[in-house]
């Protein structure tokens, strides 16, 4: 009896571990971790203070979406890949929504027009919209991650480290999707608005991160 009481609570201890909640509810899982930075990038632990940027002027906006994300045509409720998108012809799913954040970025960075000239570096890990099955009859949620970079448009240098942006958001379903679609308001131009609106708050804030390289030790004592 005690050898199958230690016995669960060990695999309770695995499962634990295995899928943890953190932010007020979102779960995290080894997943996770194959989300990388752009490369070269040297990772720091920021304080998790955000403060007002200086004024930018954007004049240059570049969106990368790495071949090595996944990419599914699965018509199923969520399929399991880092893009899913269906609202243009079937193709190149990584030229399409790298259109689609470049456009909506641009959108965000329109009024950033005066200031110091700067370069904004978009990396997209993450782009899930609906799949026909889940767009005609429940919905769910839109899942936009990416990293934002700034840098000074003349030496190249990054003015803050990338910032790793995760949205979620609601993607209507059913009959609420099909009366947004006859006023216009298709997957394309909610995810649109959102990331204008999301790349327009990030560009007057900036992060302060410690001199302090990222270790595996410090991820220890983080309880990671």
């Amino acid at each position: 009896m005690k050898l199958f009481r230690v016995f669960s609570a060990l695999c309770a201890a695995a499962l634990v571990s295995g899928c943890m909640t953190v932010d007020g509810g979102s779960t995290a899982s080894r997943n996770a971790f194959t989300v990388e930075p752009p490369l070269g990038t040297e990772l720091v632990e920021a304080d998790g203070t955000l403060y007002p940027a200086e004024p930018y002027n954007v004049v240059q906006i570049n969106t990368t979406v790495p071949e090595t994300l996944t990419v599914s045509e699965a018509n199923s409720f969520k399929p399991r890949a880092d893009i899913v998108w269906r609202e243009d012809p079937l193709g190149n799913r990584y030229e399409q929504v790298r259109v689609v954040m470049q456009n909506a970025v641009e959108l965000g960075a329109a009024g950033f027009d005066a200031g110091r000239d700067v370069v904004v570096d978009i990396q997209l890990t993450k782009f899930h919209a609906l799949t026909e099955k889940t767009r005609y009859t429940i919905g769910g949620t839109h899942d936009i991650h990416f990293f934002l970079t700034v840098r000074d448009a003349k030496t190249g240098e990054r003015l803050d480290e990338p910032r790793l942006i995760e949205m979620e958001f609601r993607a209507l379903g059913g009959a609420a999707a099909l009366e947004a679609m006859s006023r216009g308001q298709t997957q394309k131009v909610r995810i649109t608005d959102h990331v204008k609106a999301r790349v327009a708050e990030e560009l007057t804030l900036r992060s302060t991160p410690l001199v302090q390289p990222l270790t595996l030790s410090s991820l220890s004592s983080r309880g990671i």
